[in-house]
C-alpha cells in the first residue's frame, strides 16, 4: 500500500513534531504583538511634583548677637574713714540701700571728746588774738612818743601774727575732729544692693584699710560683650563694599536674651567700646547700658546680646527647610535649564526668623526646591509652578494646600 510519508521519507511521529513547533511559534509571535500593543497603550510616568521658590534680593536687619556678661554700673567699696570699735549696724545683708542710709556706727564718745577739745583750742587762739591785738593798739601811741622802743612794737606785731596762725590751726584741728566725729557713723554714698557685711559689731576697725562691705548700683546695669577681630574686619569690609547700612557705632541698641530663651522687657544703648584689642582673647570689648528697675538683671549674669540698627542691603533668604546638609556643608536643590535638579554647595551665615541668610553660592532670581526632596535625585526633570512673588512665596505641588510665608 502507497504511503505519503514513506514516499517522502518522514516518518509519522517527525511530522507531528514539526507540526507542533509550527504552531508554537505561531503563538509565540501572537504574544509579542499583544505586548506590544499593550505597552503603547500604557500612558508614560508623571515628572515629580516638587515644591520651589524664586528668590530676591531685599533689606533685612542685620543683627549679630554676642555673649555678654552682666555687672553693676557703679561698684562702690565701703572703708571706715576712722580707726574705732564698731557699735552697731543698721542694714540687711544683700538688701537695698538707698544713698543717704545708715550703715554702720563706730564708737563716737572718743571723737566726741577730741572734737570738744579742738573747740577749746580754739577759743584759747582767738583770746590769744585780741590779746595780741590790744597790746600792739598800746604800744604803738607810746612809740611816738618814744616811750617805748621799736623792738618792743616790733615784738608786738609779731605776737599779733603769731595768735592769729595759732587760731587758723586750731581752727584746722576743729574741722578734722568734726570730720572724724561725723565719719563715725557711716552711710550709703549711692542707691543699690548692698553685700553682706565683712566685720560685726564689737571688731575694730583701721581707717582707710578694712574693706567693711561692697555698694552695686544695678539701676543702670553694664553688659560687657566683646566681638572677635574676625567680626570686625568682615563688618568694616561690608562697610566699605556698601554691603550693609550702618548708623554709627554709638547709635546702636542692644536687646537681651536670657539663657531660657526669654527675652529682657528694656532697650539698651551701646555707649563705649575699647580702645584697643584684648590681647588674651583677640577680641575688642563694648559696653551696653540698660535700665534695671526691677532688679531683674544681676551682676555677673550671662545673657545674649542683639545689637540692632543695621541693615543688609541685596541680601538672600530662604526657608530653612530649603537647607539641607550635604558632605561639606548646607547645600541647596536649584531647578535649572530644562528643569532638572541641580546641588549647590551655599554659605549659610545667619537665621532671619524661619528663614536662612545665604552669603555665597545663590543669585537673585535662582529657583530653589524647599519640598519634595524624597522623591527626587540630581539630574532629575521635576514639574513646577512658578510665581512672580518674591522670597517669601513658596509654590507648593497641586495636590497639597498653598502655604505662603513672610519673611521676618
Amino acid at each position: 500500500m502507497f504511503s505519503p510519508f514513506k514516499a517522502s521519507g518522514m516518518t509519522k511521529s517527525t511530522l507531528t513534531l514539526r507540526c507542533a513547533a509550527g504552531f508554537l511559534v505561531v503563538v509565540l509571535m501572537a504574544g509579542m504583538i499583544g505586548c506590544k500593543q499593550e505597552a503603547a497603550s500604557t500612558p508614560a510616568r508623571p515628572l515629580p511634583e516638587v515644591g520651589v521658590i524664586t528668590v530676591n534680593p531685599q533689606t533685612v536687619p542685620d543683627e549679630p548677637e554676642f555673649i555678654g556678661q552682666a555687672e553693676a554700673s557703679r561698684i562702690v567699696e565701703i572703708r571706715p574713714q576712722v580707726t574705732g570699735i564698731i557699735k552697731q549696724r543698721f542694714f540687711r545683708e544683700g538688701g537695698d540701700v538707698k544713698k543717704g542710709d545708715r550703715l554702720y556706727q563706730i564708737d563716737p564718745v572718743p571723737f566726741k571728746a577730741a572734737e570738744i577739745s579742738a573747740r577749746g583750742r580754739v577759743a584759747q587762739a582767738e583770746a590769744r588774738v585780741v590779746q595780741a591785738q590790744q597790746n600792739l593798739a598800746r604800744l604803738k601811741p607810746l612809740l611816738a612818743e618814744q616811750a617805748v622802743s621799736q623792738k618792743d612794737v616790733d615784738d608786738a606785731v609779731a605776737e599779733d601774727l603769731a595768735s592769729k596762725a595759732a587760731l587758723e590751726t586750731a581752727k584746722g584741728d576743729l574741722v578734722k575732729a568734726k570730720f572724724d566725729l561725723d565719719n563715725t557713723l557711716i552711710v550709703a554714698p549711692i542707691d543699690g544692693l548692698i553685700e553682706r557685711t565683712r566685720y560685726y559689731e564689737g571688731r575694730l576697725v583701721t581707717a582707710q584699710t578694712d574693706l567693711l562691705t561692697v555698694i552695686h548700683q544695678v539701676d543702670p546695669m553694664y553688659v560687657i560683650v566683646s566681638a572677635p577681630e574676625s567680626f570686625l574686619l568682615k563688618r568694616r569690609r561690608d562697610i566699605i563694599a556698601k554691603k550693609i547700612q550702618h548708623p554709627g557705632i554709638y547709635r546702636l541698641t542692644g536687646m537681651i536674651t536670657f539663657v531660657d530663651g526669654s527675652t529682657y522687657a528694656h532697650e539698651g544703648a551701646l555707649d563705649f567700646t575699647d580702645v584697643s584689642l584684648r590681647t588674651e582673647t583677640g577680641s575688642r570689648q563694648a559696653r551696653v547700658v540698660f535700665p534695671n528697675p526691677d532688679r531683674v538683671l544681676l551682676p555677673g549674669q550671662f545673657v545674649t546680646v542683639r545689637f540692632q540698627g543695621v541693615s543688609k542691603t541685596n541680601a538672600i533668604l530662604v526657608p530653612q527647610r530649603a537647607v539641607q546638609q550635604g558632605p561639606s556643608g548646607p547645600i541647596l536643590y536649584i531647578i535649572g535649564e530644562g528643569d532638572k535638579v541641580e546641588v549647590r554647595d551655599v554659605k549659610a551665615t545667619n537665621w532671619k526668623g524661619d528663614h536662612w541668610l545665604i552669603e555665597e553660592g545663590l543669585r537673585a532670581g535662582e529657583r530653589v526646591m524647599v519640598e519634595g526632596f524624597q522623591r527626587v535625585m540630581p539630574g532629575t526633570q521635576v514639574k513646577l509652578v512658578m510665581t512672580p512673588d518674591t522670597v517669601a512665596t513658596m509654590v507648593t505641588a497641586p495636590a497639597a494646600e498653598t502655604k505662603v510665608e513672610q519673611t521676618p
